[in-house]
């Protein structure tokens, strides 16, 4: 891999972290988006650096092979990783949309943090294979 493609993917695994801090110090400020990453760190930090590594493959693929290649496995399972990191928080939005009638889904999300965290992992591990095999597939 050139580093180009490292770059891309070390890029992709702070845009990932950008983006929940982001959300989550929009909907209930910057201290808590940093207390639930320090009470989460292990499983955030999985599920960028998947992200990252699935970025970093599937830059080095295009750049080889400069072709059409399932653009949606790595927009699919990065949108997975987000929303995983997201949900930590989701049951806090109980206090902000009850009128909408999810609280119920926001408590079964808190409920369920660590499978659907561990659904997130799953997501960038079978995203990654994909992109290897395509790589291995294509003699890269």
């Amino acid at each position: 891999m050139n580093s180009s493609s490292y770059l891309k993917g070390f890029a992709g695994f702070l845009v990932l972290f950008g983006v929940y801090f982001l959300v989550v110090t929009l909907l209930s400020g910057w201290g808590f988006a940093v207390s639930q990453f320090f009470t989460n760190w292990y499983w955030f930090l999985a599920l960028a650096s998947g992200f990252g590594i699935q970025v970093g493959i599937f830059s080095e693929l295009r750049r080889v092979h400069r072709e059409k290649m399932a653009v949606s496995t790595v927009a699919t399972t990065g949108t997975t990783s987000g929303l995983v990191m997201l949900s930590c928080c989701a049951h806090y939005l109980t206090n902000f949309l009850p009128i909408l009638g999810i609280s119920g889904l926001a408590a079964l999300v808190g409920q369920y943090q660590n499978e659907i965290f561990g659904f997130g992992v799953a997501s960038n591990l079978v995203g990654i294979g994909y992109l290897v095999r395509q790589g291995r597939k294509n003699e890269i």
